[in-house]
């Protein structure tokens, strides 16, 4: 499994999985991934999160590039 760029946005307004993601109440699942920026290819650590969209789970990775600026990534086969 490895985890791919899907989208960024700023803070309080992201479309995620069809929805504001910024929303819904964000879980944490104890883990973290490395992922790279898109733009500026640096390493970064974020943590993976789940939520619950209409009754189904969806599962993403997500943190700031820089202040207020969200990165999110989705698990890809």
């Amino acid at each position: 499994m490895a985890w791919e760029y899907e989208t960024f946005g700023p803070d309080g307004q992201c479309k995620l999985f069809g929805v504001n993601i910024f929303d819904y109440n964000w879980k944490t699942t104890g883990k973290r991934v490395k992922v790279k920026d898109p733009i500026y290819h640096q390493d970064h650590t974020f943590e993976v999160w789940q939520v619950e969209i209409n009754g189904q789970i969806h599962r993403f990775a997500a943190g700031e590039f820089s202040n207020c600026v969200w990165g999110f990534y989705l698990e890809k086969n």
